[in-house]
């Protein structure tokens, strides 16, 4: 009995230290430090736009320039819990004004955070890691120009077990990577090859485009199929050129959306795709063009969601 009880004690002591190596936060390495130089704000604005960091960390309700003002606030509410993103802007007692280059880094690629933990991936970390470093230190360095504002967003309100960040590391297991969802021929156009790069990385499109896991992670397998929404009410829509998809939009009809909001069919854009609308539309017509060429290049699927009951 004695021998039985120690072979226990070991084997939880194992397990333990197991799960404490495997999620420990992983902070880049010092090769990707080494590419990190500092950025230029002028290209920085073009990733900013890019990565519609307005989208979610705005002044909820802000318009015009009031949009800059990066406070945070918006309650984005999922099944797992609810996601308020926080201050960004240059205040270095409320925003991350006091970070630097590699804590900036170390957010988007690996989604570890200055103090060295895990963040939720409610923050598109997943699609940040396959950001380039020189992009990053753009973007550092165009964040570093806008207007410091004071106050801290009310913190994510998460319930367990999705409360114990450390299990986050296992998530990270599956879902981190920074390597394309999409192989594309090596003769592709490089238009395409660039689309890929905006909407795979920066453009985090597929967050909110593609269907998930039970564990919340996205499906590749279902790239760009459509998803429920994050609300649990409504979807997100099919934007593979597949049937349900936008496989009937020219590419020239999909750069005219993300410029203008307005469709094909002369409907607009709405729900929480306004914002992001918004954001594309600061981009150089070459980057829209860009995301059209390989929104028309990628494997078509069917709907990723449910038929929605009427």
């Amino acid at each position: 009995m004695r021998r039985l009880v120690v072979a226990v004690v070991v084997l939880v002591l194992a397990a333990g230290l197991a799960f404490w190596l495997l999620t420990m936060p992983r902070p880049l390495d010092a090769a990707t430090f080494a590419a990190l130089h500092p950025g230029d704000a002028a290209r920085g604005e073009r990733i900013f736009w890019a990565g519609g960091c307005v989208a979610c960390h705005g002044r909820p309700g802000a318009k015009g320039d009031a949009r800059l003002e990066l406070s945070g606030g918006l309650e984005l509410k999922t099944p797992f819990g609810t996601f308020v993103p926080p201050n960004i802007s240059p205040d270095k007692t409320d925003g991350i004004g006091a970070w630097t280059l590699q804590d900036f880094a170390n957010a988007l690629k690996r989604g570890v955070s200055p103090e060295g933990r895990h963040y939720y991936p409610a923050f598109p970390y997943p699609s940040y890691a396959r950001m380039k470093p020189g992009d990053i230190a753009d973007l550092f360095a165009y964040m570093k120009t806008l207007p410091p504002v004071s106050g801290r967003a009310q913190p994510s309100r998460v319930s367990f077990p999705f409360s114990l960040r450390r299990g986050i590391g296992l998530w990270k297991l599956l879902y981190l990577s920074d390597k394309p969802v999409v192989s594309l021929p090596a003769d592709a156009p490089q238009k395409v090859k660039d689309g890929q790069y905006l909407v795979e990385g920066p453009g985090h499109c597929g967050e909110c485009h593609t269907p998930r896991s039970f564990l919340g992670g996205t499906e590749d397998a279902l790239w760009l199929s459509g998803a429920v929404a994050v609300e649990g009410k409504g979807h997100v829509p099919n934007i593979t050129p597949g049937k349900g998809g936008i496989g009937d939009w020219s590419e020239k009809d999909i750069a005219y959306f993300l410029e203008s909001g307005f469709t094909p069919d002369f409907d607009s854009v709405g729900g929480a795709m306004v914002a992001v609308q918004e954001d594309i539309a600061h981009l150089p017509a070459a980057d829209r063009e860009a995301i059209a060429a390989y929104l028309k290049a990628i494997p078509p699927h069917p709907n990723g969601y449910p038929p929605e009951k009427k």
